[in-house]
């Protein structure tokens, strides 16, 4: 049984209560532990993330947020960099499923994180599930 940390960014509460209950749905499938922590926006969940790694209480981690574009350049700010934040941790061997939808309107975050559809909290937590075995394979 393994310890798993969801770190969410809430900002829409709809969208997040639905990935969460994905992502701990799947874990608790799995038989794992799980916390979650609330940071302010999709762009401090890599930090968090790194922080969390390095206490050690935690075998793996599950982003879960939703940024949707508007009218600016934030959108691609926000959704390349927290990605690239995940991915550079990924690349260090934190296992991480990265469930932070980037998408164009509220329509299609509904399809993505509702866990009766595409349910991508419960698709993060699977691929950080398999990060973690993979990594436990390979120690």
């Amino acid at each position: 049984m393994a310890n798993f940390l969801i770190v969410e960014a809430r900002f829409y509460d709809r969208f997040n209560d639905w990935l969460i209950e994905g992502a701990i749905a799947a874990l608790e499938a799995a038989g794992h532990r799980h916390a979650v922590i609330t940071v302010p926006g999709a762009l401090e969940i890599p930090g968090t993330v790194a922080m969390a790694a390095e206490t050690g209480r935690y075998d793996g981690f599950v982003a879960i947020g939703v940024v949707i574009r508007g009218e600016t350049y934030h959108f691609e700010i926000v959704a390349g960099e927290s990605a690239r934040g995940l991915m550079a941790l990924s690349m260090d061997g934190v296992p991480i499923g990265n469930g932070i939808l980037t998408v164009e309107n509220e329509a299609q975050a509904e399809v993505r994180a509702r866990p009766d559809a595409k349910n991508k909290g419960g698709e993060a937590a699977k691929a950080a599930i398999a990060m973690y075995d993979l990594k436990q394979q390979m120690s």
